[in-house]
């Protein structure tokens, strides 16, 4: 009997190995920031259940605020989808970041790094 194990596993927060963003910022409504990019798999595998999550920072780099935004249930290698998040507006936050927060693989090698449950 042949069994086939898949294992998927949830990639470390703030991921970014194998993954392009680009995004832009809209601060033209008052109680919050809209940022919309595009994010590429660049990995050598599928992933599935993309999350990103964009942050507000103060000019030391603290984080301020943050929003989290589903992405898609599944990215073929190569392929790209666009995204769009909101964070709060709050006093001091002079830039943004956006990152791959979550992500789960299939077949192939497994993200490197601490590994969730």
């Amino acid at each position: 009997m042949l069994v086939l194990l898949v294992a998927l596993v949830v990639a470390p927060a703030l991921a970014q190995d194998g993954f392009r963003l680009s995004y832009d910022v809209d601060q033209s409504r008052p109680e919050k920031a809209r940022l919309t990019g595009r994010l590429t798999n660049e990995r050598a595998q599928d992933v599935f259940e993309v999350s990103v999550t964009a942050e507000a920072l103060d000019g030391r780099g603290k984080v301020l605020a943050r929003g989290i935004s589903y992405v898609d249930s599944r990215i073929a290698r190569g392929d790209s989808r666009s995204f769009a998040v909101s964070v709060p507006t709050v006093p001091g936050a002079t830039g943004y970041r956006v990152v791959v927060s979550s992500y789960r693989t299939g077949f192939g090698s497994v993200p490197s790094g601490n590994q969730g449950p």
